[in-house]
């Protein structure tokens, strides 16, 4: 369960600095259906850009924003699908947009599932603790930016490797970065860079996404209701939800398959993660090129029980594909010789490295189970291609000018014919299986016990249920913490 334990001092300390910045907090409540959100803060907030540095963005922690940069407000969730002329399958792949949230990704929301519940109950103390973001990228960028409408200060941990994008705009947000050695799939060296913060400073608060189970009941809520939102809004009469796909990165946003399976029993929840790192699929290990995952253990929060098939990706597939929807030679051909509709063109823009990832994902498990036009399988959009765009560059300088032969190649062997291989329907054994691995990480290395390891395995009432629980108790706290600052309605 997530530690509600009050600190009543360093509450109080964080509630005059709310109060001095003039910074309310949203409920789990406003998230989910942020027309609850006064009407106050939503008539300032036109007049508020989207990743501008105001407080008054933590009410666009959803999936509900406008799809706009400057002003709007909220609407039905922010989704597309991928019609068939580019998935090749008869199934409906419908995918979450995160482009539309502060930041430009959904992670902001995740970072905001950790901080919030140890902000609200005074055991982060704002005033002299720094928070310390560990990430493969884009949650560092919504720590930072969450630490920044707080005025807190923050440290981003990120990969050396990552898009120079990402370092970019965390040198304007991040009060301190530190880059540690390897790429996405280099996990354990920032986990050992949070243990020497730890010996070393004694003014730090890791807020670590992989076990932090904030991190889980955010998506749980908020995504896992976005996404039975909009399945009941295109569904039409005969629709299934029949599969949610999204790739292991923290294993947060998986953690939204609770919430669907609640509502869907019957639907599949696959967890993807890169073929050349393929620790779930085969305990393996290596490097992949898939930005906004990562690899080499198996989170903490991941709820393996409620994981139905594992897939791996090709990182090269993902990179090629981000070249084919983002180039006029790509879009060229997608428009003539596949065929694909106009308006899907428009928005391939915002699949990122790990969005054509999940979307892959979605495609191989349509084919997987062969489903049809009644079934509907979802996945996120992490964030969007403009934080990738200097991979294409590179793509481009290792290899030469994009062609439409090149493209052509592209689309016919790494989306249309996406195969079913390497691919693991899971039994029981094998999801206990990549459960023990756990051990390794969490019990040899970051402090857990053995009987915590259990617990996430036989009690599901008594440790992820109980988390769910928490939603309202949380609620409370944040609401008592307006009351106190005197913001509630701003």
């Amino acid at each position: 369960m997530i530690n509600l334990r009050i600190d009543k001092k360093a509450l109080d300390c964080n509630i005059a600095r709310a109060r001095e910045r003039g910074v309310a907090i949203p409920t789990f409540k406003q998230m989910k259906n942020p027309g609850s959100i006064p009407e106050s803060v939503q008539e300032k907030l036109r007049s508020v850009g989207l990743w501008d540095i105001n407080p008054l963005n933590l009410f666009r922690i959803t999936w509900k924003n406008e799809p706009t940069e400057h002003g709007g407000l909220f609407g039905d969730p922010n989704f597309i699908e991928l019609p068939k002329a580019i998935t090749g399958v008869d199934a409906h792949i419908v995918a979450m947009v995160g482009k539309w949230f502060p930041t430009g990704c959904h992670k902001v929301g995740a970072s905001f599932g950790c901080l919030v519940p140890r902000l609200a109950t005074g055991q982060f103390d704002a005033s002299k603790q720094k928070a310390v973001w560990p990430s493969t990228g884009n949650y560092c960028r919504g720590g930072a930016f969450n630490s920044r409408l707080l005025g807190v200060y923050s440290i981003a941990i990120l990969p050396q490797g990552m898009s120079k994008e990402r370092f970019e705009w965390l040198e304007k947000v991040a009060s301190e970065i530190i880059a540690t050695p390897g790429t996405e799939s280099n996990v354990k060296e920032i986990f050992d860079k949070t243990w020497e913060l730890r010996k070393n400073r004694d003014d730090v608060m890791i807020f670590n996404q992989f076990e932090e189970m904030g991190n889980h009941l955010w998506h749980y809520e908020v995504t896992g209701n976005a996404i039975c939102e909009a399945f009941e809004k295109i569904r039409g009469e005969n629709g299934r939800l029949a599969a949610a796909c999204f790739t292991s990165g923290s294993a947060g946003t998986i953690g939204s398959g609770d919430f669907i399976k609640e509502k869907h029993p019957a639907a599949k929840i696959a967890a993807g993660e890169a073929l050349s790192c393929p620790t779930l699929l085969m305990n393996g290990f290596g490097e992949h090129e898939i930005e906004g995952i990562g690899d080499k253990h198996v989170p903490w929060i991941h709820n393996v029980r409620n994981t139905d098939l594992v897939i791996g990706i090709d990182g090269f597939d993902c990179l090629s594909l981000l070249r084919l929807f983002n180039t006029p030679k790509g879009r060229e051909y997608l428009s003539g010789e596949a065929g694909v509709p106009q308006e899907t063109i428009d928005s391939l823009s915002l699949l990122g490295i790990s969005g054509i990832a999940n979307a892959l994902c979605a495609i191989k498990t349509a084919k997987y189970y062969e489903l049809d036009s009644n079934d509907y399988v979802f996945t996120v959009l992490t964030d969007s291609a403009s934080m990738y765009l200097s991979r294409i560059n590179e793509l481009d300088e290792a290899e030469g000018e994009y062609t439409l032969l090149k493209a052509a190649f592209d689309f016919g062997k790494r989306i249309q014919g996406a195969r079913t291989d390497f691919m693991e329907e899971l039994t029981y054994r094998s999801r206990k299986r990549i459960h023990n691995l756990k051990y390794y990480t969490w019990v040899e290395q970051q402090g857990r016990s053995a009987q915590e390891l259990d617990s996430l395995w036989y009690d599901y009432e008594g440790s992820w249920g109980a988390v769910h629980r928490q939603a309202e108790e949380i609620d409370r706290l944040i609401e008592d913490f307006n009351d106190k600052t005197g913001l509630a309605r701003l």
